[in-house]
């Protein structure tokens, strides 16, 4: 607990990115151009703009053109990131830049998230490993010496790992090797994905800990988790815990597949364990600004039962369910710019919830509904089950049919 009150993450907002490659519609220029400035003002100093090492690469993307927009309009760029891979270096040392990597040149991007794979199956038809061996550090030179950082200084270049989990699982001995390279390195840190979200907390959390041992304090580790088992939220909290600085990830829950560890998420949780630093952001901005951007995205409503993050995740189906400020690892919605409502579940609602739903539906305070006549609605609602009448009561117009038929002639 005091590990993940004291830590100050280092995170790297991909909002911009990462929710739209997972929504059933994305994001357009002037979408983007709307974005970027509420991240900033939420509170993110790293944000990726995109990505440029896609298929295809000479049919451009949206994240181009909005690049090419911050290049030619000479909006700030500072602290900004974007996805490339690695050119190739052949036996006889000459170098070819990957499209990527002249792209974010020419973009005037500072900073990169440089991808390569380490797996037999992610290798595969790229590069071998005596090729990525050459060429990684060919990579990194080319970019320190062709992209301008921040202010004028060399760009930040953390190497991510898009198959890291699996490459730890199938060959540990060649992900150290290529640790033992990077260490020397001119480069920010590493950054370890669980692309398809499968592997359980204790082995990232392992995976982690072995990384540590090679990429020593200044370099970061970073990680980006997928939802694919449901054990996302949880191996980040174990990969802090194992020695990662931060993690990458978009504000809202969509991701790539069905989910992933969101920056949302993570925030709220440290938050819950009571760590100041999380005071850097605009807490009473998470919860509507994650919300708002996955609606975007999806041009439908976030799912209803998310945790944290959905409609439901602060409506109430019984009082004793409250969170309170006061309380050990309780998170009260207000806490992230929330707050409670109510939810109708005729098993177990309690006079309370039946109250402050009939306020939201009619606009009275919770104190105008008697309490004998919300204890008869509890009754009518358990007759009802009884008798094989399945009805939502939380549904106002149910509601108030039930309130009507408890209520004294």
């Amino acid at each position: 607990m005091d590990a993940l009150r004291s830590i100050r993450p280092y995170l790297i907002d991909l909002s911009l990115r990462e929710n739209p490659v997972g929504a059933r519609i994305g994001q357009t220029l002037a979408d983007k151009l709307a974005i970027l400035p509420r991240l900033r003002a939420f509170g993110f100093s790293n944000i990726l703009l995109g990505t440029l090492d896609y298929a295809l690469p000479d049919e451009p993307e949206v994240d181009d053109d909005f690049m090419l927009y911050l290049r030619d309009h000479q909006i700030d760029m500072c602290g900004c990131f974007a996805f490339t891979d690695i050119g190739i270096a052949q036996p006889d040392g000459s170098f070819t830049p990957s499209p990527s990597l002249l792209k974010l040149q020419a973009y005037g991007v500072p900073n990169t998230l440089h991808e390569i794979y380490l797996s037999k199956a992610g290798m595969r038809g790229q590069y071998d490993l005596a090729t990525l061996f050459r060429s990684l550090p060919a990579s990194i030179q080319w970019l320190n010496d062709n992209v301008r950082g921040d202010a004028g200084a060399k760009p930040r270049i953390l190497i991510n790992i898009v198959d890291g989990c699996d490459a730890f699982a199938e060959s540990p001995e060649t992900v150290f090797s290529v640790l033992n390279l990077l260490a020397g390195l001119p480069i920010e840190g590493v950054s370890i994905e669980d692309d398809r979200g499968t592997y359980l907390p204790f082995q990232v959390g392992a995976y982690v800990a072995a990384a540590r041992v090679f990429l020593p304090p200044p370099l970061k580790i970073l990680v980006h988790m997928h939802a694919g088992a449901g054990f996302e939220n949880a191996s980040v909290i174990e990969a802090l815990l194992n020695g990662a600085d931060g993690a990458w990830g978009g504000l809202p829950k969509r991701a790539a597949i069905i989910g992933h560890a969101s920056l949302g998420e993570l925030i709220a949780n440290l938050v819950r364990v009571g760590n100041p630093h999380m005071q850097d952001y605009q807490l009473d901005q998470l919860l509507p600004l994650a919300s708002g951007l996955q609606t975007l995205d999806e041009n439908e409503p976030v799912p209803d039962d998310l945790p944290i993050l959905g409609r439901n995740a602060y409506r109430l189906p019984l009082s004793f369910f409250r969170q309170q400020a006061d309380r050990f690892m309780d998170l009260v919605p207000e806490a992230i710019g929330g707050e409670y409502r109510y939810r109708i579940c005729p098993v177990v609602s309690d006079p309370a919830v039946i109250a402050g739903r009939l306020a939201e539906v009619t606009g009275h305070p919770a104190d105008f509904f008697p309490v004998e006549v919300l204890q008869q609605m509890i009754r009518l609602m358990r007759r009802d089950l009884r008798a094989g009448r399945r009805i939502v009561y939380d549904d106002p117009e149910s509601l108030m049919e039930l309130f009507e038929r408890a209520s004294p002639a």
